[in-house]
């Protein structure tokens, strides 16, 4: 007896679109934005050039802003951490699905991170500038904090910074400490950060005396 081949499933438009987002994130995460061609993404995706065309009508870059924002809400989601619990562990159960995020994409995050790419444009640079934000947001309303000050804020920015640039060294030295030991060195560096901004700030200093005190 023929065995039964499986019937042909018709992809929906979001379906194949997803599909064809996939492909390109995949690219990306390995090589830089302009190593990666459309018949490269169509190659990974098992379709011709133009049904890739036709979904991405503005090409290439359309393409690479596209996986973007998909690459964008997947880090949005990493700082989506319940409100349950002390607010340490919270946050480095965020950092542990960052990192996660990080190493799954390696070379494309460094590319996106470090700038320089031909694909680069104001729109590229405004989607990862929203995931900065965003994580600023995540971490405010995880302080319980509706109105933070400047030097607060400041000092929330300064520490997405070095959690990128720690990523980024960390991606060079091969993943170099173990992802576990570098998330807890940057819950450390948080709580560091917190406690020197205490001594000029007396919001900050609320904070560390209230919730973050009975972490310590």
């Amino acid at each position: 007896m023929t065995p039964a081949v499986p019937a042909y499933r018709r992809l929906s438009v979001e379906e194949r679109r997803s599909q064809l987002l996939e492909a390109a994130l995949s690219l990306f995460a390995h090589r830089v934005p302009e190593d990666v061609s459309l018949d490269d993404v169509a190659e990974a995706a098992g379709v011709s050039r133009p049904l890739v065309y036709r979904y991405f009508p503005g090409g290439k870059q359309q393409l690479y802003e596209a996986a973007l924002r998909s690459a964008a809400e997947e880090l949005h989601h990493c700082f989506d951490e319940p409100h349950d619990g002390p607010l340490l562990p919270r946050l480095a159960r965020a950092l542990d699905r960052y990192l996660t995020f990080v190493g799954r994409h390696d070379a494309g995050f460094s590319a996106l991170l470090q700038g320089g790419s031909v694909v680069e444009t104001s729109r590229t640079t405004a989607i990862v500038d929203g995931v900065r934000r965003a994580a600023a947001e995540h971490i405010y309303s995880h302080l319980g904090v509706a109105d933070p000050g400047p030097r607060l804020r400041m000092t929330v920015r300064m520490w997405i910074t070095a959690v990128e640039a720690a990523s980024l060294i960390w991606l060079d030295e091969d993943k170099q400490p173990p992802a576990d030991e570098l998330r807890d060195w940057l819950v450390d560096q948080f709580f560091a950060a917190l406690t020197v901004t205490a001594a000029r700030d007396a919001q900050t200093a609320e904070l560390v005396r209230g919730a973050l005190a009975a972490e310590t």
